[in-house]
């Protein structure tokens, strides 16, 4: 067998109360009718898909990593046959058990093999006529949007993901001390996220004395007066995104103002994202939003400022060249930042207006026009 010859995996049953695939059918039903979509208005018969984000959309929450660092170890050919998920062969027994969803037909090829070649050549094994398939990124932008809209199951998950991170961080918190290290609070921000089955793809830590830095990696210095913590954790898939403050003492003035107005400004992009709005034109909202609360005209230049949300941890960063359109039942992670001031939750945008999913109610809150947003936590 050569290293790029894919062959069918024997199937695994998996052992009683063991992981198994947590795709719907029906999600999945409408995932591969949107697919099939962007290869009719392509002229394409086949779609190569190649990386996390759309891998773990298309199958509905498969784990389809190993390294979470590294590139995919399966990649899956969509044709008009069915779906075709290629992987190495000491992978195939784990994702045949714990990961296949219903449907999809599993091939190896050796642990030194090529992914894509052989997920390339599994259509023309089975006698199919699609020759070359056409590759992702070739339909990046249609791909992006086809996951814009949570479908039902996917949406229940999310908001589950989202509800227990919120949890995990107000039950991390209330136990920090000023003395407490970044990397204390972050190692134990991380051990939850991993007893829920989450991976912990980002966690962030800043005391008093590095306040200054918005992304501040986890290091020996004491929390001290004030602290802010980030985690990202992903889940069958799905990346829920929080930020939350912690302060030992009342906080000073400049503290408190800062505080409200960069709420004002989450507040303002909240308005801005509405069906049909494109995100460039929230950029530009999130732009004069900074000036008109008293941050200045350079303030966004500073951080980026998020964007929709899901299968990746922004999906994609919003910016002057994002041109997508905002969709209903769309998840949105918005970060708006300031010097020492930062607010961040995962939303969705349902017809009832902005959802709140990484939420905790016994995290103090304050409402901010008409929706909680939360507070500094003082414990």
């Amino acid at each position: 067998m050569s290293q790029t010859t894919a062959t069918p995996a024997p199937h695994h049953s998996p052992p009683a109360g063991k992981r198994t695939a947590p795709a719907s059918t029906a999600d999945r039903e409408v995932k591969r009718r949107r697919v099939l979509d962007i290869l009719d208005a392509k002229g394409q018969d086949s779609l190569l898909l190649t990386t996390h984000t759309a891998l773990t959309w298309y199958l509905d929450g498969s784990r389809v990593h190993i390294s979470l660092a590294g590139d995919p170890i399966a990649a899956l050919l969509v044709d008009r046959s069915g779906d075709h998920l290629v992987t190495f062969n000491n992978e195939a027994g784990r994702i045949a058990a714990e990961e296949l969803p219903a449907g999809v037909s599993l091939h190896t090829v050796p642990w030194y093999g090529n992914l894509h070649e052989a997920a390339a050549a599994v259509g023309r094994s089975a006698g199919s006529s699609a020759g070359t398939p056409l590759a992702e990124a070739a339909v990046a932008t249609e791909l992006r949007a086809a996951r814009q809209q949570l479908l039902p199951g996917e949406s229940a998950r999310y908001a589950h993901l989202s509800a227990e991170l919120a949890g995990i961080t107000t039950d991390v918190l209330s136990t920090a001390r000023p003395e407490t290290t970044e990397f204390e609070l972050a190692s134990a921000l991380a051990g939850r996220v991993v007893a829920a089955g989450a991976e912990p793809l980002v966690l962030l830590c800043n005391g008093s004395s590095r306040s200054d830095f918005r992304h501040p990696l986890a290091t020996h210095a004491p929390l001290g007066r004030r602290a802010m913590a980030v985690v990202c954790a992903r889940r069958d898939g799905l990346v829920a995104n929080i930020t939350r403050w912690v302060r030992f003492d009342g906080g000073t003035p400049a503290e408190l103002d800062a505080e409200s107005r960069i709420a004002a400004v989450e507040a303002d992009i909240f308005d801005a994202t509405v069906p049909g709005t494109r995100l460039d034109r929230i950029f530009g909202e999130i732009k004069a939003s900074y000036v008109r609360h008293g941050f200045g005209s350079e303030q966004w230049e500073q951080h980026h400022q998020g964007g929709p949300a899901g299968y990746a941890g922004r999906d994609p960063r919003v910016t002057a060249a994002a041109t997508d359109a905002v969709v209903l039942n769309q998840p949105f992670t918005w970060n708006p930042s300031g010097p020492g001031v930062k607010i961040e939750d995962t939303v969705q945008l349902t017809e009832s207006g902005m959802k709140v999913l990484t939420v905790d109610d016994r995290w103090p809150t304050t409402t901010v026009n008409g929706l909680k947003r939360p507070l500094t936590l003082q414990p």
